[in-house]
C-alpha cells in the first residue's frame, strides 16, 4: 500500500500543474532561491564541523573494532574488543 501511495506522489508531484509548475517544480523554484541558498549555506556553516566530528569518530570506532591485538585473531573474538569476557565479569580466570 505505502509504494502505490507514494507512486501517486510521484506521478502526481511530476506531472500535475500547480499553477505554472507541477509540485515538483514550485519546490525547485523554491530552493534556487537566495533565501534558501542562504539558508543552506548558513545549515553547511553550522553543521560542517559537527559531521567533520562524527566522520573522524566513526572511523576511529572502526579503526578500533577491526583492529587485531594479537596479530592475527580479529578483534571480536578476543579479549581486546573492549566487550569483557565471562571470566573478567566474574573474576574467574
Amino acid at each position: 500500500m505505502w509504494v502505490v501511495l507514494i507512486g501517486a506522489f510521484v506521478w502526481f508531484g511530476a506531472t500535475v500543474k500547480l499553477g505554472k509548475r507541477t509540485f515538483f517544480g514550485h519546490v525547485s523554484a523554491i530552493w534556487s532561491t537566495p533565501e534558501a541558498q542562504d539558508m543552506k549555506n548558513g545549515i553547511e556553516e553550522k553543521a560542517g564541523p559537527v559531521v567533520d566530528k562524527i566522520g573522524r569518530g566513526v572511523k576511529a570506532g572502526y579503526h578500533e573494532a577491526t583492529r587485531s591485538d594479537d596479530g592475527g585473531a580479529p578483534s571480536g573474538s578476543g579479549s581486546g574488543s573492549g566487550v569483557p569476557t565471562p571470566q573478567q565479569v566474574t573474576g574467574t580466570h
